[in-house]
């Protein structure tokens, strides 16, 4: 709940902003607003072939692009992608996979999504160095204290497995099913292809809805840019434990706008449609989705 508060705190201290952002709403060229729509729609897909290059076996293809729609509505039950995460560990074993090799094949997924993000990051921040001002997104002095918070945790997590014996012999018996799995899947050329090419192609097309709702307002700023500044806000509350990222992607994305050299309240403007598009548009069907495979057993 405490990033919840901090967002509101915020938000309450910069209301003129948020005034003005939901006054450009109405300025919106509806076509580009769609072709988001559109784009948000692919995510679903991309998500489901990522998934499917994470098991050797076929998944039934109707089955996993339904689940992945639910999953997005669960996502905003629980922090830090929980909700997505126990959806597809139930379909898998529903599927037939043992709980072992659904845990390998979720660690499997979140793996190649983080790098596929991240690498595209990397690729446009090297393709476009001075597009992002780091000093506007991040106070003076940030680099210490996120290190040591960093090597804190490390210590935490080393000390934890020396000291605790069973939990070394999980570890290590999960390691051991989750490296045989991705040599499985890496030795089929359509798996891998399916892995990589979604782990890819997800955060792209979330990237390209941000354009295409930042192109619907007019937003000042070139569509790479935009790619570039929704990317970097997106890896940089990937931690922050909020359901759905609720408040921190919206601020973080906001300032990442304004960074790249977006106004204010257009950026605010484009930031509350996109996470409409997104997020609450799909919640309803999402969430009856959901019920509804639950009933028919499904996951």
């Amino acid at each position: 709940m405490l990033p919840l508060l901090l967002v509101t705190v915020v938000a309450v201290r910069h209301r003129s902003v948020l005034a003005e952002g939901f006054a450009q709403v109405g300025t919106a060229r509806w076509p580009w607003l769609l072709a988001a729509a559109g784009a948000t729609c692919l995510t679903w897909v991309a998500a489901a072939c990522t998934r499917q290059g994470a098991v050797p076996e076929r998944l039934p293809a109707g089955r996993l692009l339904v689940t992945q729609f639910a999953a997005g509505a669960a996502n905003h039950l629980l922090p830090t992608g929980l909700g997505a995460s126990a959806v597809n560990l139930r379909f898998m074993t529903v599927c037939g996979l043992t709980p072992a090799r659904s845990s390998a094949a979720l660690a499997l997924y979140l793996l190649a999504e983080s790098v596929g993000r991240v690498g595209l990051l990397a690729a446009l921040l090297l393709a476009f160095p001075g597009a992002l001002r780091f000093g506007s997104l991040l106070p003076e002095g940030w680099a210490g204290p996120l290190l040591l918070a960093a090597g804190a945790v490390l210590v935490a997590a080393v000390g934890v497995l020396v000291a605790v014996r069973r939990l070394r012999r999980a570890v290590r018996s999960f390691l051991r099913t989750a490296l045989g799995e991705a040599r499985s899947v890496h030795a089929l050329p359509s798996r891998a292809l399916a892995l990589w090419g979604g782990a890819l192609a997800f955060p792209a097309l979330q990237a390209a809805s941000l354009v295409l709702v930042g192109v619907a307002f007019g937003l000042s700023v070139p569509p790479a840019h935009m790619a570039l500044a929704y990317l970097a806000a997106t890896v940089a509350v990937a931690l922050v434990p909020t359901p759905g990222g609720l408040g921190s992607v919206e601020a973080a994305l906001v300032v990442a706008l304004v960074a790249v050299g977006g106004a204010a309240a257009v950026a605010t403007a484009v930031v509350l449609v996109f996470r409409i598009i997104t997020v609450w548009l799909p919640l309803l069907p999402g969430a009856l989705t959901l019920g509804a495979l639950v009933r028919l057993k499904v996951i």
